[in-house]
């Protein structure tokens, strides 16, 4: 490969790459969170208790969280990591819905799956539209997800191209745009290396959840969920100029999955699963996993108006 992969500045290193350091991981993770649970500081860290590991050794316990403000994190998401050394022990997940409970329901549906929730509606969505925004929301989910890689030029440029599907280009113009991102990702030989094995969700395991969007489809880990949303891009980014025929309320796959009022909203099962893909890896690994699902805390947070038809 001539073009640079995942962690090749310093400043912009992957989890896994040979410049990162997993302590200063750590710093980064909880750093501005003092107001948080965590046991009290010295020096501005957080105090470490100590619990038998696995092993039956007394190894120090430290209690992190991760979110809600960090950079190319879901929004509103917090992670309170229990870790003994480097390794993930316990998860408790916060989300809007279950930190601000009292508060209104926001006035408009959740941006990226709102042609899906017109379409349950009973509203006329054409495929093309549904398809130029389930493009640029995988886009979207590929940014961040490169950008927690340590892949910065790539997330800038997945950005650059969402931007561009969001602002109309037609079918030629994405996809002549989209091509080469795609093979790019899935030539990085470092991409794979850092992503494969990580966060492994079966499909059976992700029907049980009652995921039913690119985490089933996958069938497999973070690197596998990411080759399902090129693939979603590339195919998608061919029909957006398809104004003729329309989305019908049985075929409402958004991006995080099957959209339906009368049940939760997809992003729902994808947080259920967090718990189950965290515990026992290493923290480095912690935001890659969550980046290959990022769930969208704007669905959990939408109530539909009364009289909405359900699907």
């Amino acid at each position: 490969m001539h073009d640079q992969g995942p962690g090749s500045h310093a400043s912009h290193a992957g989890p896994h790459s040979p410049e990162s350091h997993t302590g200063h991981d750590m710093h980064s993770a909880h750093h501005g969170h003092a107001g948080h649970d965590m046991g009290g500081l010295v020096a501005g860290l957080p105090m470490a208790d100590r619990a038998d590991d696995r092993d039956g050794l007394r190894l120090d316990q430290l209690h992190v969280p991760l979110g809600p403000g960090l950079v190319d994190w879901p929004a509103g998401l917090v992670l309170r990591l229990t870790l003994q050394g480097d390794v993930v022990q316990q998860i408790g997940v916060e989300s809007a819905e279950s930190t601000e409970s009292t508060a209104p329901a926001p006035p408009h549906p959740p941006f990226w799956s709102e042609p899906w929730l017109r379409a349950v509606a009973g509203e006329r969505v054409t495929r093309g539209e549904a398809a130029r925004r389930l493009c640029a929301a995988h886009l979207d989910s590929l940014g961040r997800f490169f950008a927690v890689a340590g892949w910065a030029d790539m997330a800038a440029r997945a950005r650059r191209v969402r931007d561009t599907a969001l602002a109309g280009a037609d079918a030629a113009e994405l996809t002549a745009l989209t091509r080469p991102l795609i093979r790019r990702a899935e030539r990085s030989r470092a991409l794979r290396w850092m992503t494969a094995g990580l966060g492994p969700l079966p499909a059976e395991h992700a029907a049980h959840l009652g995921i039913t969007g690119p985490a089933l489809l996958a069938d497999g880990d973070a690197y596998s969920r990411m080759l399902v949303w090129l693939d979603a891009v590339g195919r998608s980014a061919a029909a957006c100029d398809d104004d003729t025929s329309t989305v019908g309320q049985a075929d409402t796959i958004g991006p995080r999955g099957h959209i339906d009022t009368s049940t939760p909203p997809p992003s729902r099962p994808l947080l259920n699963a967090l718990p189950g893909l965290l515990e026992g890896t290493e923290f480095a690994a912690a935001r890659i996993v969550v980046a290959s699902l990022d769930p969208d805390l704007d669905e959990l947070a939408y109530v539909p108006s009364a009289g909405v038809a359900h699907g």
